[in-house]
């Protein structure tokens, strides 16, 4: 993933409100939304390291991973996306995890990883040091640099998530779909510097990329409510962003 907004205990149906879009390469393999058939898991599956991006369970857990974007940082360690994935499948609240991870943290390449459970909410990243953080009661925003770094898009999507959850329906996603499907890019004055220059720091400022090469894979939306129920959705997308289907399931039921 490398657009994420998510609203933490701050919905009266809703405990976790999560909406990102996964920016990846067209060509690396990948399985669409699902019930994994050898792990308690629901969700996209990287078919060339086998973790997930984003994922969820039927116990009310959720898992998302970023890159750190750092053209500098070498990509070398483990599989970003297996942290989410063994997240899902371990048996750790998020607590006792942060605590476990932070030891091993190091030995990843570099990334941002949320996790959810029942009762808590953790940030954990190892750039540019291992640290873990409790995430607090409120809407936040994550991209390709630290926790709730205010990139443009970052920030824009934080505030149509504040705006669903004031006029929203609760089951009505189409404005946060609508969020994340935003191309417009941002003005040049508000660009990060993060190493790549102006011209690809303009092609990744909108919250939705399309690319031939390289682009938006996956708009995705997980909800969970306090009674632990919920649902997940993912919209598709191919080379120059063509859709590529529609899938949804339900959680906790």
């Amino acid at each position: 993933m490398c657009l994420i907004a998510f609203a933490w205990n701050a919905h009266p149906r809703w405990r976790l409100l999560l909406a990102g879009n996964r920016d990846e390469f067209h060509a690396r393999p990948s399985a669409p939304l699902a019930r994994w058939r050898d792990r308690p898991i629901v969700g996209g599956r990287d078919l060339e390291a086998g973790g997930t991006w984003l994922g969820a369970d039927d116990r009310g857990r959720c898992a998302v991973v970023t890159n750190v974007r750092d053209p500098r940082d070498p990509q070398r360690g483990a599989s970003r996306g297996l942290l989410a994935s063994d997240y899902l499948a371990g048996t750790p609240d998020a607590a006792e995890h942060a605590r476990a991870l932070l030891a091993v943290a190091a030995d990843y390449r570099p990334f941002n990883l949320l996790t959810f459970d029942a009762r808590d909410a953790f940030y954990l990243g190892n750039r540019p040091e291992s640290r873990a953080q409790a995430v607090t009661a409120g809407v936040h925003g994550l991209s390709n640099a630290d926790f709730n770094t205010p990139w443009p898009k970052t920030r824009a999507l934080m505030r149509r998530m504040r705006h669903w959850l004031d006029h929203g329906g609760e089951e009505d996603f189409a404005p946060l779909f609508a969020a994340l499907a935003d191309e417009r890019p941002a003005p040049d004055a508000e660009l990060p510097d993060t190493g790549v220059g102006l011209e690809r720091e303009r092609l990744l400022s909108p919250a939705f990329i399309r690319g031939e090469r390289y682009g938006t894979r996956a708009s995705t939306v997980v909800a969970i409510g306090h009674d632990g129920r919920g649902m997940i959705v993912e919209r598709r997308f191919g080379p120059d962003g063509r859709p590529e289907g529609e899938s949804a399931e339900a959680l906790g039921a």
